[in-house]
C-alpha cells in the first residue's frame, strides 16, 4: 500500500509553485554574501556610469564657453577613472557572480540526481531515462539567473533608475513626468506578460524532457528500428515533438516581441516628446544645451533597466518554471524517507518468508495473490510458470525494488516492509533479466559492487563464471572496451559477466532473474558450474524458462496467474504428473 500512498502525496506536491520568496529563501539568502557584493559593484558600475552624462554637461555648460583647458584635462581624468572603475566592477561582478552561479548549478544537478537515484522503482517504470536526463541536466540551467547577474541587474538597474529619477525630477520636472507615464504603461504591460509566459516556460521544460526522452530512446533502439524499417516513422514521432516546442517557443516569443516592440513604441513617444518640451525650454533659454545633454543621457540610465525588464524577466520568469519542475522531484518520497523502515540489518542469515502477499501495479488489478512460502537460509527456491504468470514480480519483492499491497515478507523473521533498504541490500546479489553493463571495461562493470576488490578477489569472480573463458582471447583482456550496455560482447558473454559481478558482491541472498536466458548450451553448461559455488550456503530464488536448470532446487514453486498451483521437488512434482510435469515433458521433447 505504500507505494500507493507515495503516489498520492507525490501529485499533491506537485500542484506547488515555486515563489520569488521561497527562490530567496531557499537560493539567494544562504549566499548573501556573495550577492551583496554583486550588489555593491553594480551600485559602483552604475555611479561611476553617472559621471559622463555629468561631465558633458559641464563640458557644454563650462569648459567649451570659458575655453578652460586646465578643467578640459582635469574632466577628461575625471572620465578615463570612471571608465576604468565601470570596467573593473563590471569583471568582477561577471567573476564572482557568474562563476558562483555556475557552481550552485552542478550542486543541484548532483543534489537533484542523489534525489532521483532515492527514489523506488515504479517511479522509474512510469518515467522515461531521457526524460529524467532533461530534468536534471536541464531544468536547473535558469537558477544562473537568479543567483547570476540577472537578479542582480535588476536589483542594480532598479537602484541606477530610483537614482536617475531623482536627477531627471530636479533638472525638469514636467519632462520626467511626461516620461514617467509611458514607462508606467510598459511596465503593466511587462507584468502582465510575465504571468502568461511563466506557464509557458514550465510547460516548454515537460516537452522538452519528452523530446529528449523518445530521442534517447531513438538512439538506444536503433538496432530495432532499422530491423524493422521504421527510420522515417520514428522520424516523423520526432518531428511533432519539435513542431510542438516549437509551437510552445514561438508562443513565448510572441509574448516577449510584444513586450519589445510596446517599449520601442512607448520609449520612442516619450523620447519625440522630450525632444519637443527640451526644444522648447532651450528657446526660452530656460534650458541649457548641457542641461538637455545631461538629461537626454540620464534618461537612458532610467529607461535602460526597466527595457532590460522584457529580458531578465523572461530569464527570472524560466529560472522559476525551471526549479519548479526541480521541486516536484525534490519533493517526491524517497524509499528511505519511509518513517516505519527504523530496523537495521547488522547481519543476516538469509530466510524469506512471504506470508499472503498480494501486490498490483494498478489499483484494483493484482498480479499475486496470497502467495505464501518459506526460503531456507542457504536454499534454493526456484520459481516457474508461464510468461506473465507473476515470477518476476516475486524476485522484485524479494529484492525490496517493489512493496506488498497486503500480506508480509519477512527477512530472518523481521518484517521487511520496516526494514531499512541500505542495511538489507548490501547482502543482496542480482542477475537481472536484461542484465545492464556500464560502458567501459569489463573490469570495471565486474567490480561495479565492490570498487575497492582486490584483484584475487577480482580473478576469483572471472574464473568462477567463466568469464576468462572469452577475455583471455581478448587483446586487452579485462581492460577490454565493451561499448555502450555492452554491445561488443555476446548475449551470453554479457549474461557471464553480470553472474561475475554477483558472484564479486559476496552476497547473502542471490537473485536470479532468467540468469541463463541468453545462454548457448556451451555457456550454459559453464554458467551452471559457476553457478553451483554461486548459491552455496546462499538464498537464492532463481527463475528459469529451461527447467533442466533448476532441478536440484530444494523447492520449485509453480507460478499461474499471480498464485502457487504447485509446490515442491523436482522430483515430488514430477510425480504429481501436474503442470510442472507438463511443462517439463513438453521442454524435453523440444
Amino acid at each position: 500500500m505504500q507505494h500507493l500512498k507515495n503516489d498520492s502525496k507525490n501529485k499533491s506536491k506537485q500542484k506547488q509553485k515555486v515563489t520569488i520568496a521561497q527562490a530567496f529563501k531557499t537560493i539567494i539568502w544562504p549566499r548573501k554574501n556573495l550577492v551583496f557584493i554583486g550588489l555593491i559593484l553594480i551600485i559602483i558600475r552604475s555611479l561611476a556610469g553617472l559621471i559622463l552624462p555629468w561631465q558633458s554637461k559641464v563640458l557644454l555648460d563650462e569648459v567649451v564657453p570659458n575655453k578652460d583647458h586646465t578643467q578640459l584635462y582635469y574632466l577628461i581624468g575625471i572620465v578615463i577613472s570612471a571608465i576604468s572603475v565601470q570596467a573593473v566592477s563590471s569583471f568582477l561582478l561577471t567573476r564572482i557572480l557568474s562563476v558562483q552561479a555556475q557552481f550552485l548549478i552542478s550542486e543541484l544537478r548532483a543534489k537533484v540526481q542523489k534525489k532521483v537515484l532515492s527514489l523506488p522503482i515504479s517511479f522509474f517504470d512510469n518515467t522515461k531515462s531521457g526524460a529524467l536526463v532533461s530534468r536534471i541536466m536541464s531544468d536547473v540551467e535558469g537558477v544562473r539567473n537568479l543567483i547570476g547577474t540577472g537578479l542582480v541587474q535588476l536589483v542594480g538597474g532598479s537602484f541606477t533608475a530610483i537614482v536617475s529619477l531623482i536627477i531627471l525630477i530636479k533638472l525638469n520636472p514636467w519632462m520626467t513626468l511626461f516620461v514617467f507615464v509611458p514607462l508606467s504603461i510598459f511596465g503593466y504591460i511587462a507584468l502582465r506578460a510575465f504571468k502568461y509566459i511563466r506557464p509557458i516556460f514550465r510547460n516548454r521544460g515537460k516537452i522538452n524532457a519528452e523530446v529528449k526522452g523518445r530521442l534517447t530512446e531513438t538512439l538506444a533502439g536503433v538496432r530495432v528500428i532499422k530491423a524493422f524499417n521504421a527510420e522515417a516513422q520514428e522520424s516523423a514521432v520526432f518531428e511533432a515533438g519539435v513542431e510542438k516546442l516549437f509551437q510552445n517557443v514561438k508562443k513565448s516569443l510572441t509574448a516577449t516581441a510584444f513586450m519589445t516592440s510596446s517599449s520601442t513604441f512607448l520609449i520612442g513617444i516619450a523620447t519625440t516628446g522630450i525632444m519637443g518640451i527640451g526644444g522648447y525650454y532651450m528657446m526660452q533659454s530656460e534650458m541649457t544645451t548641457g542641461d538637455f545633454l545631461f538629461f537626454t543621457l540620464i534618461l537612458g540610465f532610467m529607461i535602460a533597466p526597466i527595457v532590460q525588464m522584457s529580458n531578465i524577466g523572461s530569464q527570472l520568469t524560466e529560472a522559476l518554471a525551471g526549479l519548479d519542475r526541480t521541486e516536484e522531484l525534490m519533493n517526491m518520497t524517497a524509499e528511505e524517507d519511509n518513517e516505519e523502515r527504523i530496523i537495521n540489518l547488522e547481519s543476516i542469515k538469509g530466510e524469506i518468508t512471504f506470508n499472503d502477499v498480494s501486490f498490483a501495479y494498478e489499483a484494483g488489478k493484482n498480479v499475486l495473490h496470497n502467495i505464501s512460502f518459506k526460503a531456507p537460509a542457504g536454499s534454493v527456491t526456484a520459481l516457474v510458470g508461464s510468461s506473465g504468470s507473476g515470477k518476476s514480480t516475486i524476485a522484485g519483492l524479494s529484492a525490496t525494488f517493489l512493496n506488498p499491497k497486503s500480506g508480509i515478507i519477512t527477512i530472518d523473521n523481521q518484517d521487511l516492509s520496516k526494514v531499512n533498504l541500505s542495511s538489507y541490500r548490501k547482502y543482496l546479489g542480482v542477475v537481472l533479466q536484461d542484465e545492464f553493463l556500464f560502458e567501459g571495461t569489463i573490469r570495471e562493470n565486474i567490480m561495479f559492487p565492490r570498487p575497492d576488490a582486490s584483484e584475487e578477489d577480482l580473478q576469483n569472480a572471472v574464473k568462477a563464471a567463466y568469464v576468462n573463458e572469452f577475455t583471455d582471447r581478448f587483446d586487452d583482456g579485462l581492460d577490454t572496451l565493451i561499448g555502450e550496455r555492452g554491445v561488443k560482447l555476446s548475449g551470453g558473454q554479457r549474461q557471464r559477466l553480470a553472474i561475475a559481478r554477483a558472484i564479486l558482491a559476496n552476497p547473502k541472498i542471490i537473485i536470479l532473474d532468467e540468469a541463463t536466458s541468453n545462454l548457448d548450451t556451451q555457456s550454459e553448461a559453464l554458467i551452471q558450474k559457476s553457478l553451483t559455488q554461486l548459491i552455496k550456503d546462499r538464498t537464492t530464488i532463481v527463475i528459469a524458462h529451461r527447467l533442466s536448470t533448476i532441478r536440484k532446487a530444494d523447492q520449485i514453486l509453480v507460478i499461474e496467474a499471480g498464485k502457487i498451483v504447485e509446490q515442491g521437488n523436482h522430483d515430488q512434482l514430477i510425480a504429481k504428473e501436474g503442470r510442472y510435469y507438463d511443462l517439463y515433458t513438453y521442454q524435453a521433447k523440444i
